[in-house]
């Protein structure tokens, strides 16, 4: 009956192995905190140089992350972040761009 007192992370979306990854949760953090930056800040149409630099760091600690990531939980937050990065980003640039 041991068995049944071990909880079932495998069928978890959010599964991890149990070990800690420092890079990886810096770069998750990183990419999540420079897309909400970059996503907020597109809305305002004078901060498209902050939104666009922002947005296209986030893109980049966004592809490095997923490209190191070692579970689902990191590739989800990264996603997530990637996702607003280029949102911010691209509006970003419509408004004009990275260099004004």
């Amino acid at each position: 009956m041991a068995q049944a007192l071990r909880p079932n992370t495998a069928g978890s979306l959010f599964a991890t192995d149990g070990r800690s990854h420092p890079v990886q949760g810096a770069l998750l953090a990183a990419t999540l905190l420079l897309g909400v930056v970059s996503f907020i800040t597109a809305q305002f149409h004078s901060l498209h140089l902050l939104s666009s630099w922002t947005g296209l760091v986030g893109i980049f600690t966004g592809a490095y992350g997923q490209w190191i990531s070692e579970t689902t939980r990191e590739r989800f937050g990264l996603i997530l972040g990637l996702g607003a990065s280029g949102l911010g980003f691209f509006l970003g640039m419509a408004h004009g761009g990275l260099f004004g």
